[in-house]
């Protein structure tokens, strides 16, 4: 079996070494001094107070790996419309491309069968590009629970979690999706094959409300999920998704009040929106909340909440250059000097 990893960040380069340890022919795709620092010493994973090092091919350069039997995609959801290009020499006849992604996928009314069957999300894939691209008929879902950063160059570090839920889009079990279970399995991955839009719509929950709100606040998550009126906002926007999902003949029963509770017993964990605002990397808003405003208009369920929250929180990240947005609504940086009111 030969697996690439695209984007072998902390969740890629947390997967990439896992499955070369236990033998699967290994791909990793990154840039920049990651890159170099795994080509050079390995790429290195620091979990359960140890050190694995593993040395499978890294690589900047797609064309150098040729055609995979998967194509593990691990890039945040915006950046993945760009590289659709240059992930073609990866694709053979039968590769199946799994999307390890955050937010509602590209993919998401393929296999659904009925009157939506092919609908193209725009806020996820504008233009088609992933769609044309890439395939529906290639892609694996996956929903993962794997809390990892990059500690340097080079280095990823575990701090729990090590399940990547899977699923057809069609909800079949197939042979491709069986043998990629096997593979993350033998890995020491947790991979069992379920539902997966309803494994999409739970974990969005969270990601849908904490997400913005920590980076609107710069809260970590348990003072989110503690303070009255932010965790009534995220109760709110909880509400607005499950009842999307549930037009959309997804059912997610789930106590509401639980789910805040849990994200709340993480502790001081500061969401992936907060990181990357402090880090000054584009932050991932159209996957985890605008793909699910579009929902709600396509089925009829009012978002009110979603809606003040999406506003502000794009408005706060195009104002710090984070956010390229659907049609480019923001763009760049406020210029230095510039008046405010």
């Amino acid at each position: 079996m030969k697996v690439a990893i695209y984007g072998a960040g902390a969740t890629g380069g947390y997967l990439g070494v896992k499955l070369a340890l236990a033998g699967v022919d290994t791909t990793l795709i990154a840039r920049g001094p990651h890159l170099e620092a795994m080509r050079r010493d390995g790429a290195r994973l620091l979990i359960d107070g140890g050190e694995l090092v593993a040395r499978p091919f890294c690589t900047g350069d797609p064309a150098e790996a040729g055609p995979q039997d998967f194509v593990i995609i691990a890039l945040k959801a915006h950046s993945t419309p760009g590289v659709v290009d240059a992930m073609q020499p990866l694709l053979g006849p039968e590769t199946a491309v799994v999307t390890a992604q955050n937010g509602v996928p590209w993919w998401y009314f393929h296999g659904v069968g009925g009157e939506r069957e092919g609908t193209r999300l725009q806020s996820v894939d504008p233009g088609g590009r992933q769609w044309d691209g890439i395939g529906p008929e290639r892609a694996i879902g996956c929903v993962v629970y794997v809390a990892t950063e990059i500690a340097e160059p080079g280095v990823i570090r575990h701090s729990y979690g090590n399940r990547c839920t899977l699923g057809e889009p069609s909800g079949e079990k197939t042979d491709r999706i069986r043998a990629l279970g096997k593979a993350l399995i033998s890995a020491g991955v947790r991979a069992p094959v379920r539902s997966i839009r309803r494994e999409i719509w739970v974990k969005l929950l969270g990601n849908v409300s904490f997400n913005p709100i920590s980076a609107l606040t710069l809260a970590t998550l348990d003072k989110v999920a503690t303070e009255p009126g932010t965790r009534a906002v995220a109760r709110a926007m909880m509400e607005e998704t499950r009842a999307i999902a549930e037009a959309l003949g997804v059912p997610v029963r789930i106590d509401l009040e639980r789910r805040i509770d849990g994200a709340a017993a993480v502790g001081a964990h500061r969401t992936s929106m907060l990181q990357d605002l402090e880090r000054g990397r584009t932050m991932e808003i159209d996957a985890l909340v605008t793909s699910v405003q579009e929902l709600g208009r396509l089925v009829g369920v009012a978002t009110p909440t979603i809606d003040v929250v999406l506003a502000l929180v794009r408005q706060r990240a195009g104002v710090a250059g984070l956010y390229g947005g659907i049609g480019g609504l923001w763009v760049a940086r406020v210029p230095a000097g510039a008046s405010g009111l």
